[in-house]
C-alpha cells in the first residue's frame, strides 16, 4: 500500500471514527427531553409549587387551597407576578423557550466565529448535566430553585445541540450525511427509551427500596445529570478539530465578534432564498411533530379514557419504534434520497392522523398501534431534516444557520398547540382538534415537494449529493 492510500485509509477510519462518536450525543442528551421535559419534572415541580402555595394560605388562615381544584385556587408568585400553581409549568416552559430564542443565535455565531466548537459542546452538555443533577436538590416548597435551574439546563441543551448539529457537515461528506443523522437521531431515541425505562422502574419500585415518592424523583433527576455527563465523553473523544480557526477571537472579543457576525448573517441570508424556504417548510412541519408529541396522552387520557399505565407504556412503545424508524428512514434515504423520504414520512403523518381520529375510547391495543406508527417516522423526518439542511449552508457557517433552524422551531412551537386547543374548545372534541393538525403536514409536504433542493445546495457552494 502507498502512502497516500495509507494516508486516505487513516482518514477513513478517523471519519468513521468520529461519525460513531457524534451520534453517541444524541443518546446523552435524550435523557433531558424525554424522563425530566415530558415526563418528572412537570409534574413534580408543580406539586412542589402547590405545596409552597398551600403553606403560604395556612400562614394567612385561609382555605383557599381545599378541595380537588387546589391547583387553580393556590396562588404562588415570582418576581412580584401571582399566578395559580398549576399554570407554572406552562408559563416556564414559556419563559425557557423566549430565552433560547434569544441565546441561541448568539451561541451559533460564536461557534462559528472561534471554532472551538469541541469545546463549546463540553461546556454546555456538562453545564446542562450539572444543573440537572442539582435538580435533586429541589424539595419540600423550594420550586424558585427547580425554576431557575430548569432554565439554565433548558438553555444549555438548546445551545449544545446548535454545536452538535454544526458538527455534522465537518464530519461525513455529502453522501454520508443523511445515514449519520438519521443513526444519530435513532440512536437518540434508544437512549432516550432506555433512561425513561430505568427511571420508571426507580418510580414504580421506590416502596419497595425504601423510598418516598419525592426521594425517588429527585434520584431520577440526579441519575439523569449523570447519565448526560457520562455519555458526553464519548463524543468529546472522538470528535476533533478540522481546521485552524482563521478568526481566532477569545474571551470577549469572541463574544462581540459574534454578535457582529449574527446580524450579517441574517443580512446575508436573504441571498439563499431557497435555503430559507425549505427552513420555513421544516418549521410549519416540525410544529405538526412536536404538538402531536405533546398532546398525545391529553388524546388519549381525555378522549381515549384510558389509565394512566396506558400511557406510559405507549410512550415507552414511541421512544423505541422510534429508533427503528430513524434506520429504517436512512436505509429509505439512501434508495430514494432524503427529500423523497421526507415527502414519504409527512405522508405518513397525515395517515396516522386519521387513524388517531378514528380510534375507539378504551381501546388500549389500537391506542398502541397509533404509538408504533408515530415511532416509525418521528425520528427519521427530523433527523433527514437535519441532514438536508445541513447540506444548504454555506461552508464554515454551519453553527450560524442551524441556531437560526433551532430558533426558528421554538418561535414557531406555539402555533400547533394553539390550533389543537382552539379546536377542541370550539367544537368540544379533541378527535376534530387531532385531525385539524393535519394542516401542518399538508402544507409542509407541499412546500417541501416544491423547494428545488438541488438548487439550494449548489447556490451555497456544496456539491450535491448523487440522490436527492
Amino acid at each position: 500500500m502507498s502512502v497516500m492510500d495509507s494516508e486516505a485509509a487513516s482518514g477513513a477510519a478517523q471519519r468513521r471514527r468520529e461519525q460513531r462518536g457524534w451520534c453517541w450525543y444524541d443518546w446523552a442528551n435524550s435523557v433531558f427531553p424525554t424522563s425530566v421535559t415530558t415526563v418528572f419534572l412537570s409534574l413534580y415541580l408543580t406539586s412542589v409549587a402547590t405545596d409552597a402555595a398551600k403553606a403560604d394560605v395556612a400562614r394567612n388562615g385561609l382555605n383557599a387551597c381545599a378541595g380537588d381544584n387546589s391547583l387553580v385556587n393556590c396562588d404562588i408568585s415570582i418576581l412580584g407576578l401571582a399566578f395559580p400553581a398549576g399554570s407554572l409549568w406552562g408559563y416556564l416552559l414559556s419563559v425557557a423557550t423566549v430565552v433560547q430564542v434569544l441565546v441561541l443565535p448568539i451561541t451559533g455565531a460564536i461557534a462559528d466565529r472561534t471554532q472551538s466548537k469541541r469545546m463549546m459542546l463540553a461546556i454546555f452538555a456538562f453545564g446542562g448535566a450539572i444543573t440537572t443533577g442539582l435538580l435533586a436538590l429541589v424539595a419540600g416548597q423550594n420550586w424558585q430553585l427547580g425554576v431557575v435551574l430548569f432554565i439554565i439546563g433548558n438553555i444549555c441543551f438548546g445551545a449544545s445541540i446548535v454545536v452538535y448539529y454544526s458538527f455534522l457537515p465537518e464530519i461525513a461528506d455529502a453522501d454520508e450525511r443523511d445515514n449519520v443523522s438519521t443513526r444519530g437521531w435513532a440512536i437518540g431515541y434508544l437512549g432516550g427509551g432506555t433512561a425513561l425505562a430505568l427511571h420508571l422502574v426507580i418510580y414504580l419500585g421506590h416502596d419497595a427500596v425504601g423510598l418516598s415518592e419525592s426521594a425517588a424523583v429527585r434520584l431520577i433527576f440526579f441519575s439523569s445529570g449523570i447519565w448526560w455527563a457520562a455519555f458526553t465523553l464519548l463524543p468529546l473523544t472522538a470528535l476533533r478539530r478540522h481546521h485552524a480557526p482563521e478568526r481566532g477571537e477569545k474571551g470577549a472579543a469572541a463574544v462581540t465578534a459574534g454578535f457582529k457576525q449574527l446580524f450579517t448573517t441574517l443580512r446575508e441570508a436573504k441571498h439563499f432564498p431557497l435555503t430559507l424556504a425549505f427552513l420555513g417548510s421544516y418549521w410549519i412541519y416540525t410544529d405538526g411533530i412536536s404538538t402531536v408529541s405533546q398532546v398525545s396522552a391529553q388524546y388519549g387520557s381525555l378522549e381515549l379514557k384510558l389509565p394512566q399505565d396506558s400511557l406510559i407504556v405507549t410512550l415507552l412503545i414511541v421512544q423505541f419504534i422510534a429508533f427503528v424508524g430513524g434506520v429504517l428512514h436512512g436505509v429509505l434515504a439512501r434508495r430514494i434520497g432524503a427529500k423523497k423520504t421526507i415527502l414519504v414520512s409527512l405522508a405518513t403523518w397525515l395517515l396516522v392522523l386519521v387513524a388517531a381520529y378514528f380510534v375507539q375510547a378504551g381501546q388500549e391495543m389500537q391506542f398502541y398501534g397509533l404509538a408504533v406508527g408515530i415511532g416509525m417516522v418521528l425520528g427519521g423526518t427530523n433527523a433527514l431534516s437535519r441532514s438536508l439542511f445541513s447540506q444548504m449552508v454555506p461552508a464554515g457557517r454551519e453553527a450560524e444557520y442551524f441556531s437560526l433552524y433551532e430558533v426558528g422551531e421554538r418561535s414557531t412551537s406555539w402555533l400547533g398547540p394553539l390550533v389543537f386547543a382552539g379546536v377542541g374548545q370550539a367544537t368540544g372534541s379533541f378527535r376534530l382538534a387531532i385531525i385539524s393538525l393535519v394542516i401542518f403536514f399538508a402544507v409542509g409536504l407541499v412546500l417541501v415537494a416544491l423547494v428545488p433542493v438541488r438548487r439550494a445546495i449548489e447556490a451555497v457552494g456544496n456539491r450535491p449529493p448523487e440522490l436527492l
